[in-house]
């Protein structure tokens, strides 16, 4: 019988950070660049589009008027999922039937004002605009007495759900911790109260040291491709420092972000030679005013695409029902996009 071995059998890897699982099964797809790798033709967008919401100077849907913004640009969200203004209450009809009503904040951030732009053409500068405001907006959100998470986020391309190419993302902030966030934060308190450093700091050096799954590496931050990712390309963009959240951030380490987050995108792109789509985002501290001093700052990606700009990866079947499953392993893809 021969031994058992990551890259030849099915098993199944543990994510530290949710406690979740996730079934590999790399005998499925030894070769998994050796599928379809055509070009798709590039849609060649105006720097100014009369018909987008979100250009400078043009009308929202709701009625308002942009301001002729030169950097970035912050609104709330005219059609916000979470309103602030939700009366408090409770529903229960025993123990099986339960809500409880939500208050939140949800804005939109303009990363630019040129239509035809995506993080991956921006220059440094701009993304270090935009981390300013992410900044700004993560404390001001924070600092509302009725909001305990603020998620930063990005939906980047139609597949993943953004309704306008304009280079934008979004913030919804809440009275209650999600579940994502929610599951790592209880991972993370139980890692440092254990080991009295921070879950990620440890993973990361050990990440360091076998030099499988990096992408991309700077002097503040790495970018890699988690040991137990789901999606095929999926990566995390990890703090060097134990920083909890993007406040503690330096001069310098808001340019080296600027720059990883440039570069790990650039890579996404050429990959299958299209615009790559993908939903990220930032997981940091609550703001509920407790210490949480366990968080270290991390930002996810998730792209859909599987083969080839036109072949997309789906949760169905078996993932919907027992536990997501993935054919080419973390690192493998992590080879594959540390070469590009």
């Amino acid at each position: 019988m021969s031994t058992f071995n990551l890259e030849d059998h099915p098993h199944r890897r543990y994510n530290p950070l949710t406690g979740d699982w996730i079934l590999v099964s790399p005998h499925r797809a030894k070769r998994p660049w050796q599928g379809q790798t055509e070009k798709v033709v590039t849609e060649n967008k105006p720097a100014y589009d009369e018909n987008c919401y979100l250009c400078p100077t043009n009308s929202r849907i709701g009625g308002a008027k942009n301001p002729d913004y030169k950097n970035t640009f912050v609104f709330t969200n005219d059609f916000s999922a979470l309103l602030k203004d939700t009366p408090s209450g409770t529903y229960e009809n025993d123990a099986l039937f339960k809500a409880k009503s939500e208050k939140g904040i949800c804005k939109v951030i303009c990363f630019s004002p040129q239509h035809n732009l995506t993080i991956p053409n921006m220059s440094v500068e701009a993304i270090v605009r935009v981390v300013d405001l992410w900044q700004k907006e993560y404390k001001t959100l924070g600092s509302e007495a009725f909001i305990n998470y603020v998620q930063i986020f990005e939906n980047k391309g139609t597949v993943m759900g953004a309704s306008n190419p304009h280079p934008h993302g979004q913030i919804w902030s809440q009275t209650s911790i999600p579940d994502e966030p929610a599951k790592e934060d209880l991972k993370q308190k139980a890692y440092f109260k254990k080991h009295k450093k921070s879950l990620l700091y440890d993973y990361l050096q050990k990440e360091l040291e076998k030099k499988e799954r990096i992408v991309v590496e700077n002097d503040s931050f790495v970018a890699l491709v988690p040991f137990w990712a789901v999606w095929p390309f999926e990566t995390m963009i990890i703090s060097k420092r134990h920083l909890t959240d993007i406040l503690q951030f330096t001069e310098q380490e808001k340019e080296d972000f600027a720059k990883i987050y440039k570069e790990l995108t650039r890579k996404y792109d050429k990959l299958f030679n299209t615009s790559f789509p993908y939903s990220a985002g930032i997981h940091q501290k609550p703001t509920d005013n407790t210490n949480r001093e366990w968080w270290h700052f991390h930002m996810h990606f998730y792209p859909p695409l599987l083969r080839s700009a036109t072949i997309k990866k789906f949760m169905v079947g078996y993932e919907m029902l027992a536990n997501p499953q993935r054919d080419i392993t973390a690192e493998t893809s992590a080879k594959m996009l540390k070469e590009l």
